[in-house]
Parts: C-alpha cells; structure tokens; sequence
C-alpha cells in the first residue's frame, strides 16, 4: 500500500498530461474558424506576370523625299496651231512669259513655280498661262483675249530664249519684246508709244537690233 503513493503520482501526472494534450488538440494554434485573432494563414504571392513585349509599329509608307524647285531655266516654243509663240524664264521658282504673235498681240505674265513644276502665270487683261515643267519642256495652255491655245515649249539654250528692250529713239518711246526659238527662227513686237508692229530683227549673240538707223539693245529676260 504504501507503494502506491507514488504511482498514483506518476498517474496524475500522465493524466494532467494527457488533459493538456488534448486541450491543445482541440483550440489549436491554426487559424480559427471564426477568424479569432489567429494568424491567417500565409497567402501566396503570385509570381510576376511577364508582360509581352509590345509588338513593333508596323512600318508607314515613308515620306516622299522633299521636292526640288525646278532648276533655272528658259523655254521657248509656239502654240499647237503654229500661230504665236511663247517663251519662258524660270529663275528661283519664279517665272516670266512672253506670249507673241509677231503682229500686233502680245502678253507679258509672270507668277511662281510650285516644286512640282506646275505654274499659273497671270498678265494684264484677264491673261493667264497654265503650265508645268517636265522633261525639259513646258506644256501647257495660255488664255489671251479670251481665246485658249495650247503650247509646247522646250528648253533653250543661248542665243535662243526671251528677250526685251525698253528705251528711247528720236523722241520716240520704244518696248520690244522677241522670243529666239531653239530653231533660231524669230518672233517679236516692238511697240512705238504704245502702237504695237513687227519687231526689226535681233542679234541674239549680242541684242542689238536696229531700229530708225539707231541701234538698240535688248537683254535678256529674267524674273
């Protein structure tokens, strides 16, 4: 009997033991169902998301390289039905014509040169000449006494091109204007006061041209 002392001891402890492991068991340290103040458990962090490269834009149409206004220049040539002819100098994208029909009508227009070639040339009277520059000829339509002619004038080397003079002979006030075409053939109207007539011949190599006895000198034309 008296050994049973200390066994009861030891089974007191066992079952003191036994009563804590089961409290432990049943609270628990997890996360509590009704969200006490547990730690919740741990949420995975979500792996960084590899965003796809952008795709690259695709290709535009490129822009057209910046045009060239047309180099300077001087045309000459006649209307399709060989009536008059007409002359053009084109100097950095200006240009002046001279529109002629050897006899008593003639036109003097000026106005810009776009960089596609194209120009809209305006004179007194309503004239007007609409052209553009391509393969080294102007083609084109000019409108003068409200009459339309089509033209063709090609570029001319000297002597050949456009050319005026405006002076004095024996009281006399002179304006002349001549077209050499690349043929060498001439056209031109010299006007006395204001009464327009047939222009004496020029000297394309140095524009002298005699008039009344007196020798005079054109220049050539540019904007």
């Amino acid at each position: 009997m008296k050994r049973s002392g200390p066994l009861l001891t030891l089974l007191g402890g066992l079952l003191l033991a036994l009563f804590m492991l089961s409290l432990n068991a049943t609270t628990g340290t997890g996360s509590s169902s009704y969200g006490g103040d547990a730690p919740d458990a741990a949420t995975p962090t979500p792996s960084p998301t590899r965003s796809s490269p952008e795709p690259s834009p695709e290709p535009t149409e490129s822009e057209k390289p910046d045009e060239k206004p047309p180099p300077d220049a001087s045309y000459a040539g006649r209307t399709d039905d060989d009536a008059s002819a007409i002359s053009i100098s084109v100097r950095d994208g200006k240009a002046i014509a001279y529109y002629c029909d050897g006899r008593d009508t003639e036109s003097w227009l000026k106005g810009k040169v776009e960089d596609d070639g194209s120009m809209r040339l305006t004179g007194k009277h309503g004239a007007k000449l609409n052209g553009r520059i391509a393969d080294e000829k102007v083609r084109g339509t000019v409108d003068i006494d409200k009459e339309t002619s089509k033209f063709t004038a090609e570029k001319a080397e000297k002597p050949s091109g456009l050319y005026r003079a405006t002076t004095e002979v024996r009281g006399a006030k002179l304006d002349g204007g001549w077209i050499v075409l690349p043929d060498g053939s001439q056209v031109g109207i010299l006007n006395r006061d204001g009464e327009p007539g047939k222009a004496p011949r020029i000297d394309p190599g140095t524009g002298t041209v005699r008039v009344d006895g007196d020798d005079i000198t054109a220049r050539p034309v540019t904007p």
